[in-house]
């Protein structure tokens, strides 16, 4: 994995799917990635059943704080050449419970594990 790897989750809301994408890359990670994480419309504080879903696996996300996307995504986000995108379809855990929200988390972590495993090669 290059030292300079950067990646940015993105969100809605950066309250949910986001926040326990980083928080999983920053556990299965470590330091190697550098991990942002934001939304198009943040919310106010993260999603407390995330945090718990979160939390059942050792992860910690309660000190994360929703962040402002500010590149105008929307429909159309921006293009940068050399950059590589990747758009996860995820249920959203907004108004859900823990027996839900932990498939989302499980799914979340599978695809960080290949997204490490690609960003080695």
């Amino acid at each position: 994995m290059p030292e300079t790897s950067t990646v940015l989750f993105v969100c809605v809301h950066n309250a949910g799917r986001s926040q326990m994408a980083a928080g999983s890359l920053r556990e299965l990670g470590g330091d190697r990635v550098s991990i942002r994480s934001a939304g198009s419309i943040p919310a106010d504080q993260i999603n407390p059943v995330a945090v718990e879903a979160m939390a059942e696996v050792g992860i910690d996300i309660t000190g994360r704080v929703p962040q402002l996307f500010t590149m105008g995504c929307g429909d159309a986000c921006p293009y940068f050449p050399g950059k590589r995108y990747e758009d996860w379809k995820l249920d959203d855990p907004a108004g859900q419970g823990i027996d839900s929200v932990r498939p989302i988390r499980d799914d979340i972590k599978a695809r960080v594990e290949v997204l490490i495993a690609s960003l080695n090669r």
